[in-house]
């Protein structure tokens, strides 16, 4: 969500609509399941979403180091926790394989980022990282790197996963969203027990967002007991400003038949909370929210607490860094990217043990093996 995030940012997005509810009346949540096979399906993905005893199922060969590269980190905003996250990841793991590593801050505005790649590309490093924003909006930086032959790296600077022609990116690296979507929503059929009235809350100004808010949609609407009562679409740069007034519009107009929520990216639930406690609500009560988002320490800390946020799904950020580093070394070893996507993960507060963040076992070794170190 970050290069979606950046995108908000970036544009000072303007035309910033209101909610707009779905017709139709509210489903009870208790009684029966309204879509056993669907929720029997949901049940058995969040369980194995929910996991934390899981194996390393990353790369476990590739190139030895490559001696002496060192790395500029591009970052959109040090604000954004999904680049601090990966930034922490990326420090690590070139002390590990031997390099160095440069972090500029882009400030998170289009003339900071383009400035910061300016910067970037005249220290002439081994490699960029595009940490978090569309590179096409630092199009002449990007061609200056590529002709200079600098390998770059982008963390959610584009949709998908992979490899990238146009931008000309060695790999991007990013959960894939149509697996975030879909455990979110199968989060809440399983935790409803197929039967709940639910908000979703978007950003429908950034492509990634609404195509990841449709995916949402989607796979809910596998589950006939679970109804869509509103979509509220308020953009990423306004949630503090726009999101309690939204949320307190809803309470009053859903009341009870509201027993759900699922936000594109945690942040909403951020700024939903003061108008839920002045509502009187319980933190550990309904509406049940799940953010499909980065999984920043704030909502980690939400969900342990019962503070009006039961689940994320959370990119493991460090992992990802290390990630970041070792495609370099396939780069500069003139091998192909790795190819490796992490799995969908949601973490709650009867599996994080009091962490905030993901950070699943096993990629440290294996990545050191790989490399030789």
């Amino acid at each position: 969500m970050g290069a979606a995030v950046a995108l908000a940012a970036l544009a000072g997005l303007t035309g910033c609509e209101r909610g707009s509810s779905a017709g139709g009346a509210a489903p009870s949540a208790t009684g029966p399941a309204g879509c056993p096979a669907a929720l029997a399906g949901a049940e058995a993905a969040v369980r194995r979403a929910e996991r934390t005893d899981t194996v390393w199922n990353g790369p476990t060969d590739g190139p030895r180091a490559v001696p002496g590269k060192s790395l500029v980190y591009v970052a959109q905003t040090m604000t954004n926790p999904g680049v601090a996250g990966t930034v922490r990841g990326v420090r690590e793991a070139v002390k590990a394989i031997g390099w160095h590593v440069r972090v500029i801050d882009g400030q998170g505005t289009p003339a900071g980022i383009q400035a910061a790649f300016g910067q970037a590309v005249a220290l002439r490093p081994s490699g960029i990282v595009i940490g978090g924003f569309d590179p096409r909006l630092t199009s002449q930086q990007v061609a200056r790197a590529h002709a200079d032959r600098v390998p770059l790296v982008g963390w959610h600077a584009l949709d998908s996963p992979g490899p990238s022609e146009e931008p000309p990116l060695f790999t991007n690296i990013t959960t894939r969203v149509g697996d975030v979507a879909r455990i979110s929503a199968d989060w809440i059929i399983a935790h409803s027990r197929g039967r709940a009235g639910a908000v979703l809350f978007t950003d429908a100004s950034i492509p990634f967002a609404r195509n990841k808010s449709e995916l949402i949609k989607k796979e809910l609407a596998t589950c006939s007991g679970v109804r869509l009562l509103a979509e509220e679409n308020i953009p990423i740069s306004d949630t503090s400003g726009r999101t309690p007034q939204e949320v307190s519009g809803l309470l009053a107009r859903l009341g009870d038949e509201w027993t759900h929520s699922v936000a594109i990216n945690d942040v909403y639930f951020a700024d939903a909370a003061p108008a839920l406690r002045a509502a009187r609500r319980e933190g550990a009560g309904p509406p049940y929210n799940i953010g499909a988002g980065d999984g920043d320490p704030s909502a980690f800390q939400r969900i342990d607490s019962g503070q009006f946020q039961t689940a994320t799904v959370p990119e493991a950020l460090i992992e990802q860094g290390w990630q970041i580093v070792d495609e370099f070394n396939r780069a500069f070893s003139g091998a192909p990217a790795s190819g490796y996507v992490a799995p969908v993960h949601i973490a709650t507060s009867a599996n994080s043990a009091g962490a905030t963040s993901w950070d699943p076992p096993g990629y440290r070794a294996a990545y050191r093996s790989i490399w030789g170190k």
